[in-house]
C-alpha cells in the first residue's frame, strides 16, 4: 500500500510517498480501506515536531478518515465488512489502509459522501464538544468565533447557529467573512482593520459575548476577553496564530467569567460513548441538509505536500482533503 510518510521533522515539504506492507487488524480492530483523509492545521505542526503530540518517526499525517471496513479482527462485533465508516485516528490516516479500533468507527449515512465524512471528526467534533459539552450553549446566546473561516471556525459557526445562538464571525478579510456569513454568521468583524474589543462591544450592545470560541490565540485573546459578558465562557480551542498567549487573570475576576479548555481529542478518548453520540448527531444533521460542511479542495494522496502547504499558508477556507 502507498503511504505519505513524515521521516524527518523538517515540515510538510519533506513528506514522501512510499510503499508499505498492508497492516492486519488485531483483537478489537478493523482494517479500513481509506477513501478520503482530511488534513488540519495541526498537520503543519506535527510534521515539524511542534504539536503537543509527537509520534515516533516515521508516521503519516491526517488525523481523520473515511473509508470502508475490509477486514475484522478477532472479537469484533456490531460492524460488518463493507460498512462505510468515519474514524478519528489522531494521526496516520494519509495512507491506503489503516487499522482502527472498532469502537472508533462511526457508520456514515448513505446521504453523506466520503470527502465530507472524512473531515467532520476534528472540526465538528471539537465544535459540538466545545459548544455543547464545555460551554453549555443555550438558544439566544451570543457566540464569537475567532478564526471563523477555517475548518474549525466554520464548523463552530454552523454548530452554534444550529443550536440557536447568534453568531459573530471574526476573520482577517472580507472574503473570509463572506464565507462565514454563508454558513450562518449574523455579524461580521474584520480584525485586520478594526479594533476588536470595540467592535465586539458595539456588536453586542455593550453586553459582551456569552461565549468566545477561540481557534486563533495570539494577540486576539486579550481584546476578546475584555469584550466578554459577565459570567461568559471563553473557550480555548487552538493557537493558529502561532503564539500561546498569557492571560491577564484580573480580567477573569472582573468579568466573573470562565476560561475553559476544549481538548476534544482527549475528551473523545475519555468519553468514547459521548464522542460517538456527538458524531452521530453531526452526521445526521449533514444527511438531512441541516449542516453543509465546506470543502476548500481535494488532492490526491501523491500531492500531500501541496495540500498541507495550503494550510501552512493560511489559505484554506474550509477543509482540505486527500482522496485515496
Amino acid at each position: 500500500m502507498k503511504a505519505a510518510l513524515c521521516k524527518t521533522l523538517d515540515g510538510p515539504q519533506a513528506l514522501v510517498i512510499e510503499d508499505l506492507p498492508a497492516p492486519a487488524p488485531g483483537p478489537g480492530e478493523v482494517l479500513v480501506g481509506v477513501r478520503a483523509a482530511a488534513l488540519n492545521f495541526f498537520d503543519t505542526l506535527i510534521t515539524r515536531g511542534k504539536y503537543q503530540h509527537k509520534p515516533a518517526l516515521p508516521f503519516s499525517p491526517s488525523g481523520e478518515i473515511a473509508g470502508v471496513v475490509e477486514e475484522l479482527g478477532p472479537g469484533v462485533e456490531g460492524i460488518a465488512k463493507g460498512t462505510r465508516v468515519a474514524c478519528y485516528l489522531g494521526w496516520g490516516g494519509a495512507r491506503e489502509k489503516v487499522v482502527v479500533p472498532a469502537a472508533a468507527c462511526v457508520a456514515i449515512p448513505d446521504e453523506v459522501d466520503d470527502v465530507v465524512a472524512s473531515g467532520i471528526a476534528i472540526t465538528y467534533g471539537t465544535a459540538i464538544h466545545g459548544l455543547r459539552d464545555r460551554a453549555g450553549l443555550q438558544p439566544g446566546e451570543t457566540v464569537v468565533v475567532l478564526g471563523a473561516s477555517g475548518g474549525a471556525g466554520l464548523a463552530a459557526v454552523e454548530i452554534a447557529a444550529l443550536m440557536g445562538a447568534r453568531v459573530i464571525a471574526v476573520a482577517s478579510s472580507p472574503e473570509k467573512l463572506a464565507v462565514a456569513k454563508a454558513h450562518g454568521a449574523e455579524t461580521l468583524i474584520d480584525y485586520s482593520t478594526t479594533d476588536l474589543k470595540s467592535a465586539l462591544k458595539e456588536a453586542t450592545g455593550g453586553k459582551g459575548a456569552d461565549v468566545v470560541y477561540d481557534c486563533v490565540g495570539g494577540p486576539h485573546v486579550e481584546p476578546s476577553l475584555r469584550a466578554i459578558a459577565w459570567q461568559g465562557r471563553y473557550l480555548v480551542v487552538g493557537f493558529a496564530a502561532g503564539e500561546i498567549p498569557k492571560l491577564a487573570l484580573n480580567l477573569v475576576l472582573l468579568k466573573g467569567c470562565d476560561v475553559r479548555g476544549v481538548f476534544w481529542g482527549e475528551a473523545a478518548k475519555r468519553d468514547p460513548i459521548g464522542h460517538r453520540a456527538n458524531m452521530t448527531s453531526v452526521l445526521g444533521w449533514i444527511a438531512h441538509g441541516r449542516l453543509k460542511p465546506r470543502i476548500h479542495g481535494t488532492y490526491p494522496l501523491s500531492s500531500v505536500r501541496e495540500a498541507i502547504a495550503v494550510l501552512d499558508r493560511r489559505e484554506a477556507v474550509g477543509k482540505v482533503v486527500l482522496t485515496v
